[in-house]
């Protein structure tokens, strides 16, 4: 399994940027794919997930500005993220659960900076 990131960059505070993540390979059925960050010095956090059924979670730190979807068709799920703050500067890792195994993306680099 490959999960292939997209869409990180540098964006001014109050901007939006859009991440895509693709998998590939021996998928089987994806259960939940998932959207992880880890900011310089700091633990990796969860910051959405969203599975097979639709259900949906939120980081309170995210909730209102950032939104997961998934296309299902094409084994990829985004992130679109709105109103970014400083403080949403980090490494931002896709992540899938198949039933078989935990799968991670390479890392995207976001950074919120004027």
């Amino acid at each position: 399994v490959q999960l292939q990131a997209s869409g990180g960059g540098l964006v001014q505070p109050g901007g939006f940027l859009r991440l895509s993540c693709a998998a590939s390979g021996s998928l089987f059925s994806i259960d939940d794919m998932a959207w992880y960050r880890q900011a310089p010095g700091k633990q990796r956090e969860l910051v959405t997930l969203i599975r097979s059924g639709g259900r949906i979670i939120y980081a309170d730190s995210v909730k209102g500005r950032f939104t997961i979807s998934r296309d299902n068709a094409k084994d990829t799920v985004f992130l679109q993220m709105n109103s970014l703050k400083p403080e949403d500067t980090a490494v931002y890792y896709c992540n899938i659960n198949n039933g078989l195994g935990y799968y991670w993306g390479q890392g995207t680099l976001v950074t919120v900076s004027s």
